[in-house]
């Protein structure tokens, strides 16, 4: 078979644009109703995406005068999830930064479980002063230091999810015995941040390992996602920074050891769909309308590490801001902000106007035809191996996607009519991983 594109639906309350919780159609309740996340997932599901996400964050996300900020426990919800969908495959965003590796090895395994081979851990390090305070921190880690503890803590969590062997549970009634012992392991780490005996008290899981998803785009994110990640959600807003990533992200994995096809990347996409080029630039218009930019410049200052009352809406960023070595979060995202606003000249109410559709991400306002052209450019170009999809209004910008876009890109051989395999590292085309610790003892 070809080539094939892979789709995630990124789940985001009532959508990624800021404002959309304000369109009459929207529900601004929806971050809290499991209807509304059962809704948008069977959708999904129903159009044969790889994946939904939830990304999450230890700290209150975003002013909650601004929009719905108030986040369910991704896992949890993910959980009651897999009990209403039977393929699409159910990431959620976990820190390394304010986690232990025994607790969050036992979490992704237990939805492996539950979800019969469907799990995703989106790996994160959270920065924030705020996120460190809510852990009895007074600053936040180094950004160096939190690479360095990730990286331990995927070390420990991959050592306890092969603490079982496949084969470990025998459930012998006759003999009275359910596992063999000898195939249950400590793991006996003892690192600079962690020391873990194991083993895990679940068995290994249906995947072997969750599929491990990555969002970092710094130069310590890069090079973890080099040995790590799985799949990368990566915020490039033109064809050519997504082409010049993806190019480095693989060549890094290649020197990893790795095989460059078994690091899926996935630039977001915000569409904003009309049956008209007209029909879709009213409603962009009417999104950037109902945008409250007292609460947008707050947010954008908080990226930039300045006080919000240096930046003045109607002229362009300041020419000294801090470098991205001078800050300690949002290093990637800093960057990318900085340079499109140089680069474009825009003001910070125009640079406002477009982050509030998606956060730095590729957004595009079209015709499905438009936005499938746009999606098959880039994936045939050297730029994405599919699309993290970040609908600007929910629910009508995925039904939208799923009922007008994905049936061109099926009849263009693009995109799956059928799942072929039940789990999510089957839906990415990605193989099951050894047991570590079983190689090791032969």
């Amino acid at each position: 078979m070809s080539r094939q594109l892979h789709f995630n639906l990124f789940l985001h309350d009532t959508g990624h644009h800021e404002a959309s919780w304000r369109l009459p159609e929207s529900d601004p309740y929806a971050n809290l109703s499991l209807a509304a996340h059962q809704h948008l997932t069977r959708v999904a599901e129903e159009a044969k995406f790889d994946s939904v996400f939830l990304a999450d964050s230890p700290v209150l996300w975003s002013d909650p005068g601004r929009r719905p900020s108030g986040k369910l426990e991704p896992t949890l919800l993910l959980a009651s999830l897999a009990a209403t969908t039977t393929r699409i495959g159910l990431i959620a965003t976990a820190s390394t930064s304010y986690n232990e590796p025994f607790n969050l090895a036992r979490r992704f395994a237990s939805l492996d479980h539950l979800s019969g081979g469907r799990a995703g851990w989106n790996i994160v390090t959270t920065a924030g002063e705020a996120a460190a305070r809510n852990f009895g921190l007074d600053e936040q880690p180094q950004h160096r230091t939190r690479y360095e503890r990730a990286d331990e803590f995927l070390e420990v969590s991959t050592k306890l999810w092969d603490s079982w062997a496949d084969d470990a549970i025998l459930a012998d009634k006759q003999a009275g015995v359910h596992a063999a012992r000898d195939r249950v392991r400590s793991i006996d780490h003892h690192g600079t941040y962690f020391r873990v005996d194991g083993p895990l008290n679940v068995p290994r899981s249906p995947q072997g390992y969750p599929l491990l998803v990555q969002a970092g785009s710094s130069e310590n994110g890069k090079e973890f996602a080099a040995k790590w990640a799985e799949a990368v959600f990566v915020a490039q807003p033109t064809l050519r920074e997504s082409q010049d990533f993806y190019a480095d992200l693989k060549r890094r994995a290649v020197a990893a050891g790795r095989d460059p096809d078994h690091v899926v990347i996935l630039p977001g996409i915000v569409p904003v769909i009309g049956d008209t080029e007209a029909e879709a630039r009213e409603l962009d218009a009417e999104l950037e309308r109902l945008i409250a930019p007292e609460f947008a410049l707050a947010t954008l200052a908080t990226v930039l590490g300045v006080d919000a009352d240096r930046l003045r809406l109607d002229e362009p960023l300041p020419a000294d801001l801090p470098g991205e070595d001078e800050i300690e979060g949002h290093k990637s995202r800093r960057t990318l902000i900085v340079e499109w606003g140089r680069r474009e000249n825009l003001t910070v109410r125009q640079l406002i106007g477009k982050l509030g559709g998606g956060r730095g991400h590729r957004t595009f306002t079209g015709t499905p035809v438009q936005i499938a052209d746009t999606i098959q450019h880039y994936f045939e170009n050297g730029a994405a191996d599919g699309f993290n999809i970040m609908p600007a209004v929910l629910p009508s910008g995925i039904e939208a996607f799923a009922a007008k876009v994905v049936p061109i890109l099926q009849e263009r051989g693009l995109f799956r009519t059928e799942y072929t395999g039940r789990t999510l590292r089957e839906h990415y085309g990605l193989p099951r991983p050894a047991n570590r610790l079983e190689l090791i003892s032969r």
